[in-house]
């Protein structure tokens, strides 16, 4: 059975572009898979905790060996590893906070890298591969080429990197100058937002258009 990990991460709750982005794709998805099933997160509103000393010290013991804090910590990592796992396509909202990636999902990120789970410990081959990785990127501003803070968008740039030793490779679905309806010194660039979210959403349109052809 088709299986869909939607992954929202935007702080900005109803009014968030990528939210209604990935809501867009996951309807999309839903109508090429009507007999598909759909595992929701909220990076946002319950973000997964830092990455920390407890995380990265169960992963290298026995469970029979963890103190409180390591299982508790390995049974995230366990639950966020098989939720790649058991999914045919990850679609991920990844909005642009301070020219980065949310905190949330640079922690959802770490916790995927399990030598075990999601990496091959002898081989390095990531074992998370060959599944479709959907990302809806929200920006803010303008960092397209030719605009004065091109290549400010770190987020964009890091995840293929930061995902890499899974063996997923996320493909990009871009709407920038989202706050020029909201920001009046942004008024002149609204039509340039507009003609953005309207090639962002024909792309999320053809993203699973020939399966509902087909059905």
């Amino acid at each position: 059975m088709a299986t869909l990990l939607h992954i929202d991460a935007s702080i900005q709750g109803e009014g968030s572009i990528s939210r209604q982005l990935t809501a867009r794709a996951a309807s999309a998805w839903r109508a090429a898979h009507p007999d598909g099933v759909v595992t929701y997160r909220d990076l946002g509103a319950d973000p997964v905790p830092h990455f920390d000393s407890a995380a990265n010290l169960s992963r290298g013991l026995p469970p029979d060996q963890h103190t409180p804090a390591q299982a508790e910590s390995w049974a995230l990592i366990t639950e966020l590893v098989g939720e790649v796992a058991a999914a045919d396509t990850v679609l991920l909202g990844l909005p642009i906070y301070n020219y980065g990636a949310p905190s949330a999902v640079k922690s959802w990120v770490d916790h995927l890298i399990v030598p075990g789970l999601s990496i091959d410990p002898e081989t390095r081959e990531g074992l998370l591969g060959g599944r479709d990785f959907v990302v809806i990127v929200s920006r803010g501003g303008g960092y397209a080429e030719g605009a004065p803070r091109h290549g400010w968008d770190h987020a964009t740039a890091w995840l293929p990197h930061g995902v890499a030793l899974t063996g997923l490779e996320p493909r990009f679905i871009t709407t920038e100058l989202t706050l020029a309806p909201v920001n009046p010194a942004m008024a002149e660039l609204v039509p340039m937002y507009e003609e953005s979210r309207r090639q962002a959403e024909a792309a999320i349109d053809e993203l699973w258009a020939p399966a509902v052809a087909n059905a």
